[in-house]
């Protein structure tokens, strides 16, 4: 079992700035998952930042809803849906203010809790994809919909900071917003340069 922080590692005022920021300093943090049945935990190598209403492929774009509501809360919450009836992906809720922003985990590398990871993704999955793609992070972590709405500075899920100086990152557009427009094509998308857990390389 991972030991919780006595204290918050990040304030709420660490996530109440635009996703596009947050996004950035997520890549290299380490993200955690204390659950009942043991934890798992990673480091994060990719996230997709959604930039509030006017961001056509945001879930806030449509409006404040029973499904979204928690963008529409404090940050530094956990935003957790289900997409094609299958996957549930996790979110952290940024600003700024009361903006519904937010971060989209789409990659992590497992560090801790690595066979509890695969016995919950199955045994075919290699190390480096036990977290490739939203969807099996969520998996990987042990996520479920009771989740959604999580306060990250108190668990049982929290986010520590990275340590050191920030990796090389780059940059592209995000995966699966065709429908979106213009901002189809933003790159905002991030993360670590060749970092094999990725999900797209």
């Amino acid at each position: 079992m991972i030991s919780a922080p006595a204290e918050p590692l990040l304030s709420r005022v660490w996530f109440d700035r635009p996703s596009t920021d947050v996004a950035c300093d997520l890549l290299g943090a380490r993200l955690v998952h204390d659950a009942e049945s043991g934890a798992v935990g990673g480091r994060i190598v990719e996230v997709e930042a959604y930039a509030g209403p006017e961001d056509l492929a945001a879930h806030s774009a449509r409006g404040r809803t029973p499904r979204n509501a928690v963008m529409f809360g404090p940050p530094g919450h956990l935003y957790v849906y289900l997409v094609y009836g299958l996957h549930l992906c996790m979110n952290v809720v940024t600003g700024p203010g009361d903006k519904p922003e937010a971060v989209l985990i789409r990659a992590l590398e497992i560090d801790d809790g690595r066979e509890l990871a695969r016995a919950r993704r199955g045994p075919r999955a290699v190390d480096t994809r036990l977290a490739a793609g939203p969807g099996n992070v969520g998996r990987a972590l042990g996520v479920d919909r009771a989740l959604n709405g999580l306060d990250l500075l108190t668990g049982p899920i929290w986010i520590e900071p990275r340590s050191g100086s920030a990796p090389p990152t780059r940059s592209g557009p995000r995966i699966g917003v065709d429908y979106a427009g213009p901002w189809a094509a933003r790159p905002m998308r991030f993360w670590i340069t060749d970092d094999p857990h990725v999900s797209r390389r």
